[in-house]
């Protein structure tokens, strides 16, 4: 994991976890007051965390959850105990579940934050019980792209005098297990995951602890409820392969990214819309399964190139796989764009300025990722539900040197 703080990038893995973590799990010198204490069993918890108890609200009215209680026990207090009874563990261990600590088995973990849910209970989302910080959670980071999304959270979350702590997930499209765990200690002010997505344990946790999230450029449909942000993938196809139509191309290529991503599918639509419209045949072994690197666009290009009726264009599911296309292309000795033309997908900064330059479809990376930023910070804010939680930003078609008609057209 790393952190961003002020636009700078800290190059170390270091697990940070552990400074959040220390400060929320300080323990009290003294018995706190009467209102603060956990009931059980006939006596006071010794040590109970008050802002364990300060940051829960009841769902209930109070008069509703006291008639059989003693006249000096909170509903509150009295709440939480009967959770410990319930789930058949002790009240510090509903303590340790509600402060999100590491220290609790799995299944006792779920057990209570079942109780918790079942009873209503949720974090206040009070400004003071957060820590300054945005967790962005990428499936992987080695690539230009991911710095595009970084810029744009950054800059939000600048302006909010707030920091960005970044985690990987090892190429896996939902977080590992303990991720939850750490999120819910360190208690950010939001979480953006790009694409990537959460698993219903990880949202339950999330939500109970009233921490908002988002999602960019979704993997998955990420179910109506869930606030994401993403760019109209389908179109930005349809206008690359519809530009290479025009220019008098009829054998296009296309190089998608993984078959699991919905943003990958949408593009590969778009293009099978723009070929289909035009009347052209869709011919599936013109179309490579890549997975965004530039090592399947060079890897996948040399394979389309040497076919013996190899396309005249090929759209690359994005830039990075369109930049391996042009190692492949000239590799055999293919100029670009005489003898082939390349549309890549993103305008990555370095599209302008390979050789040629690029010609491809512009996402907007860092408006979009500004854009769930504010978002995640609006639902933090508890100003009530903002009119669209699901929000597409337009692409657009950007021609630059590399596609031109093809030979003899």
């Amino acid at each position: 994991m790393k952190l961003l703080s002020g636009g700078r990038t800290a190059l170390s893995r270091t697990v940070l976890t552990s400074v959040f973590h220390a400060r929320y799990n300080e323990c009290f010198d003294k018995y706190v007051e009467c209102s603060g204490n956990l009931w059980r069993d006939g006596d006071f918890v010794k040590g109970a965390r008050r802002d364990t108890i300060a940051a829960m609200t009841s769902p209930e009215p109070v008069e509703s959850r006291t008639q059989t209680r003693t006249q000096g026990r909170s509903a509150q207090t009295a709440t939480l105990a009967e959770i410990a009874r319930e789930a058949g563990v002790s009240a510090p261990t509903v303590s340790k579940v509600l402060n999100g600590r590491a220290d609790v088995a799995p299944g006792t973990r779920a057990r209570v934050e079942d109780l918790l849910r079942a009873h209503g209970y949720r974090r206040r989302r009070a400004e003071a019980t957060r820590s300054p910080l945005i967790d962005l959670v990428f499936h992987e980071l080695e690539s230009a792209w991911a710095l595009e999304v970084i810029r744009g959270v950054e800059n939000v979350a600048r302006d909010a005098g707030l920091s960005v702590v970044l985690s990987e997930s090892a190429g896996r499209l939902t977080p590992g297990r303990t991720w939850a765990d750490q999120v819910a200690a360190r208690r950010p002010h939001g979480v953006i995951l790009v694409l990537s997505g959460l698993d219903e344990s990880q949202r339950a946790l999330l939500t109970s602890r009233s921490i908002p999230f988002v999602v960019m450029d979704p993997a998955g449909d990420p179910g109506a409820d869930v606030p994401s942000i993403g760019a109209t993938n389908w179109q930005g196809g349809l206008a690359a392969t519809r530009h290479l139509v025009e220019l008098g191309h009829r054998r296009i290529g296309a190089i998608s990214g993984p078959t699991q991503m919905m943003c990958s599918r949408a593009r590969v639509d778009g293009y099978r819309a723009a070929l289909e419209t035009a009347g052209l045949p869709v011919d599936p072994g013109l179309i490579a399964n890549g997975d965004f690197h530039h090592e399947a666009g060079y890897r996948l290009g040399l394979e389309l190139l040497r076919r013996p009726d190899r396309p005249t264009a090929v759209f690359a599911g994005n830039d990075l796989q369109a930049l391996g296309l042009y190692e492949a292309a000239r590799e055999l000795g293919l100029r670009i764009p005489e003898d082939l033309s390349v549309v890549g997908f993103d305008d990555l900064p370095v599209a302008p300025l390979v050789g040629p330059p690029l010609t491809t479809v512009r996402q907007p990376l860092t408006e979009m990722a500004e854009a769930a930023a504010k978002l995640v910070l609006d639902l933090g804010r508890d100003a009530g539900t903002p009119a669209a939680t699901r929000v597409e930003l337009a692409t657009s078609l950007v021609v630059r040197s590399s596609t031109a008609a093809p030979a003899g057209g």
